[in-house]
């Protein structure tokens, strides 16, 4: 993507990781500011604030949780540069100057999807018991039952979740719960906010207002007014 006046976009807490590339000039992400180059992006677990200088241009890979430990074999617990000499296993900066050097993003897909084909397995990414307890919690949106569906104890699925994810299931639970709120917020904006907080499991709707401040940096009132 390209702009010629800088703009600010928010990273939605989603628990993925992702892979960033800033191809021309400087990018803010949260507190740090990132020249050119690799940006390996963290778990996402709150939402940041990404500002763009004009003329910035950025492609990015963007991974499911979990994913991304499960590819990489490691978690960045910051928003890190990768220097070119820690570029060992994945040829991330080859990567860059073959995006550097496009003009459009249709151009950078191809060459993201030829790069992920090559050096990532996507084979096994994830453990099954681990991808059911995903599964299980998007779609139920309940934690203290997903041991009697993927036959692990809670204490073994909550050991899953710190090493693949570096969070709770009841962490990533609160971030579903928010997600799929604001996505109904969005399309319903003339809805009842007290109505809203029953529907998605919040006790009230000050405990929705407290999660939403808390972990998507928005109230719940503020996804309601027109654009």
């Amino acid at each position: 993507m390209q702009q010629t006046e800088s703009i600010i976009k928010p990273l939605h807490a989603d628990a993925g990781s992702g892979i960033m590339f800033n191809l021309n000039g400087m990018v803010t992400l949260g507190p740090e500011t990132f020249p050119e180059g690799v940006i390996m992006l963290p778990v996402n677990k709150k939402t940041e604030m990404a500002v763009l200088a004009g003329g910035a241009r950025l492609a990015g890979i963007r991974f499911h949780p979990a994913i991304g430990y499960g590819i990489l074999g490691k978690h960045y617990h910051r928003l890190t540069l990768l220097k070119p000499e820690d570029d060992q296993d994945y040829q991330l900066y080859s990567l860059f100057h073959a995006l550097k050097t496009q003009a459009n993003s249709e151009c950078h897909l191809d060459t993201l999807t030829t790069w992920a084909s090559t050096h990532l397995d996507f084979t096994d990414i994830i453990p099954t018991s681990l991808e059911k307890s995903l599964t299980y919690i998007s779609q139920s949106d309940a934690v203290g039952n997903v041991s009697g569906h993927v036959l692990l104890s809670q204490r073994q699925i909550e050991r899953q979740f710190k090493l693949w994810l570096g969070m709770t299931p009841k962490y990533y639970q609160r971030i579903r719960r928010i997600k799929r709120a604001m996505e109904f917020l969005k399309r319903h904006r003339q809805a009842n906010l007290a109505d809203v907080a029953h529907q998605f499991g919040f006790s009230d709707q000050a405990h929705m207002t407290r999660e939403f401040q808390a972990i998507a940096r928005v109230t719940p009132s503020s996804l309601t007014k027109p654009t």
